[in-house]
C-alpha cells in the first residue's frame, strides 16, 4: 500500500497557493488576448489590452494580478488504496495554506461569518474530498476571490420550468452581476442533484479548460448558446460595455430527484486561478 506523509501535503499545498496566486493560468491568458483581438469596442479593447498587461507584470514580478488572493478551495482526490501517514489530514491542508499565504505575502481574508474576527492565516480552507480507484493523491487548488463570489446563485426551479427556467436564470444571474465580478467571467453552471450539490457543480465547472465543450453536445450546445446571449448583453470588460462580458460558459450536471431543478450559477473573474499536483 502507497504512503504520503503529512509532512509532502503540507508542502506541496504550500506551494499550489503560491503558483496559484502569482501564476496566471494558461487558459485564461490565451482567453483573454482572444478576446482582445475579437472585441470591436475601442473601449473594451482598451480595458482588455490593461488586463492583459497586468497579467505580464503580474508574472513577471512575481506579484498577485489581483489583491483579493481569495479564499483557498481545494480539491482533494484520495485513491482507495492510498494510506496517509503523520496526522490529520484536513490539518495538514490547513497548514499548508497558512505556511503558503504567509510566504507569499498574500492578503489574509478568511474570518468568523458573524463577528467578523479575521483568522490571521486565510484559515480554515474549503476542502471537497472524493474517493477514488488507485492510489494517488490529486490536488486541485483554486483560491476564490468574493468579487466574483458574491455574485454567484441558487434557485430551485420546479421541474416545469425546464431549460428555459435554467436559461433565464443562468443569464439573469449574469445580468444582476453587471459590473461587479470584474468581467470577462467565467459562468459556472450545476444542474441537478440536491441543493449543495448544484452548488459543488458550479464551483467544479470553474475548474474545466475556458472554452472547453461539454463532452455532451446537448450541454455543449447550451453552453454555446447561453455564452452568446450573455455577450449581447454589452455589459462587457469591468462593465464598461463591449462585446466581452463572459469568456466562457461551463455546464455540469447530475441527475436530480423528480420533484426538483436544482440550478446554481458560480461567478469566476477573468483572474482565473488554480494549480494542480498528484502525488
Amino acid at each position: 500500500m502507497k504512503k504520503i506523509h503529512t509532512d509532502k501535503i503540507i508542502e506541496t499545498i504550500e506551494q499550489l497557493c503560491i503558483d496559484a496566486c502569482l501564476v496566471p493560468s494558461d487558459d485564461a491568458v490565451k482567453a483573454l488576448y482572444s478576446a482582445e483581438k475579437e472585441e470591436t469596442s475601442i473601449l473594451a479593447r482598451e480595458v482588455l489590452a490593461e488586463l492583459n498587461k497586468n497579467v505580464l507584470i503580474a508574472k513577471d514580478l512575481r506579484i498577485p494580478s489581483c489583491q483579493d488572493t481569495g479564499m483557498a478551495v481545494i480539491f482533494l482526490k484520495i485513491g482507495q488504496d492510498l494510506h496517509i501517514t503523520g496526522g490529520n489530514l484536513y490539518q495538514a491542508v490547513n497548514e499548508g495554506v497558512r505556511r503558503g499565504y504567509a510566504k507569499g505575502f498574500f492578503r489574509k481574508s478568511v474570518l468568523s461569518p458573524i463577528e467578523r474576527i479575521n483568522t490571521g492565516d486565510n484559515t480554515p480552507a474549503v476542502i471537497h474530498t472524493e474517493i477514488c480507484d488507485g492510489d494517488l493523491l490529486h490536488i486541485t487548488l483554486m483560491p476564490k476571490g468574493f468579487g466574483s463570489e458574491n455574485m454567484s446563485r441558487l434557485k430551485m426551479l420546479t421541474p416545469a420550468e425546464g431549460l428555459d427556467g435554467i436559461k433565464n436564470f443562468v443569464i439573469e444571474t449574469v445580468n444582476l452581476a453587471s459590473g461587479n465580478p470584474c468581467p470577462p467571467i467565467i459562468v459556472g453552471t450545476g444542474i441537478g442533484g440536491t441543493m449543495e450539490k448544484a452548488a459543488l457543480l458550479a464551483k467544479k465547472a470553474l475548474l474545466r479548460e475556458i472554452g472547453s465543450t461539454n463532452p455532451d453536445t446537448f450541454l455543449a450546445e447550451i453552453e454555446s448558446e447561453l455564452l452568446k446571449s450573455i455577450n449581447k448583453s454589452g455589459i462587457g470588460p469591468q462593465g464598461l460595455g463591449g462585446l466581452t462580458t463572459a469568456l466562457a460558459v461551463h455546464i455540469e450536471t447530475f441527475p436530480t430527484h423528480i420533484a426538483g431543478l436544482p440550478v446554481a450559477v458560480n461567478i469566476q473573474c477573468h483572474a482565473v486561478r488554480h494549480s494542480q499536483a498528484i502525488l
